[in-house]
């Protein structure tokens, strides 16, 4: 049986669809005052969804890059302490780590500062740190961030472990510190092959992020929480934050496969 080519078999029918659907839903939007004013209501937390995914991200895969290389070092105990993190943190479902963060280790970091601040504070140099001075929407943030450090870090570390072994000894043959090795030879490979997997996180987190609005943080769906609430117009609403939603997650998804390619051009070239 022969194979279809792959002009006709890999074109995006299924985007040209989707694409035709957003317009409509797009026209249908503008022209209707309803859905107008509900999209205007949603739209409103975008800008909270976005600072949330972003920072939550940056500092996941910092983190995240710090605990693939423990994993990766040459010492048992870094590399025990590396695998303990990651097993239990993925372990805990997000939506109860957002709890947990929220509501014990807010409360627990608040006591410990100002238990290693106590003189300062008696000495009238240093302010008493309250609860409440923590806010709900940085505490969603190191939830999601502690979260997605986890499986940001196995990411890191499968492709830091694809990068070819006799790479990195013509690099120690040539008198490379660890660190250049690591910045110059298997950094600059690795990111090929961490790529798509870091994006699919990335996206993934995007639709995490929806899951603030338990703790009362201003995004998408906390947004449409509050306008159904109030006007009981629960069909019109989710399908608005849903559309958002996927508006978010489609064109970053699409975004990262044309990344990919570029750089696989580049690779082959």
């Amino acid at each position: 049986m022969q194979a279809p080519s792959s002009s006709k078999s890999d074109f995006p029918w299924w985007l040209v669809v989707a694409v035709a659907i957003a317009i409509a839903v797009a026209v249908f939007v503008a022209t209707s005052d309803l859905y107008a004013q509900v999209f205007a209501t949603v739209a409103k937390g975008i800008g909270i969804t976005v600072f949330v995914t972003v920072v939550a991200f940056v500092l996941a895969s910092a983190i995240g890059l710090g605990i693939s290389l423990m994993g990766l070092s040459g010492s048992r105990w870094l590399r025990q302490v590396a695998r303990f993190y990651v097993e239990i943190i993925r372990g805990v479902p997000i939506l109860v780590l957002l709890f947990w963060i929220a509501f014990v280790g807010a409360p627990a970091f608040v006591a410990g500062w100002n238990a290693l601040t106590a003189p300062l504070q008696n000495a009238g140099l240093l302010g008493e740190l309250l609860v409440r001075d923590v806010s709900l929407l940085w505490r969603a943030i190191m939830a999601l961030t502690i979260g997605y450090s986890a499986f940001i870090s196995e990411v890191f570390r499968a492709g830091i472990q694809a990068v070819e072994k006799g790479q990195i000894e013509a690099a120690k043959a040539l008198g490379l510190t660890r660190a250049q090795r690591f910045r110059l030879i298997v950094f600059p490979q690795a990111i090929r092959t961490i790529l798509p997997p870091l994006g699919n996180d990335f996206v993934a987190l995007v639709k995490d992020s929806s899951l603030v609005s338990v703790l009362g943080v201003a995004d998408i769906t906390q947004m449409g929480k509050v306008y159904a609430a109030g006007s009981f117009r629960f069909f019109e609403t989710y399908s608005i934050v849903a559309y958002v939603y996927l508006i978010l997650t489609v064109g970053l998804s699409l975004a990262l496969r044309a990344l990919e390619r570029r750089l696989r051009r580049q690779h082959e070239e």
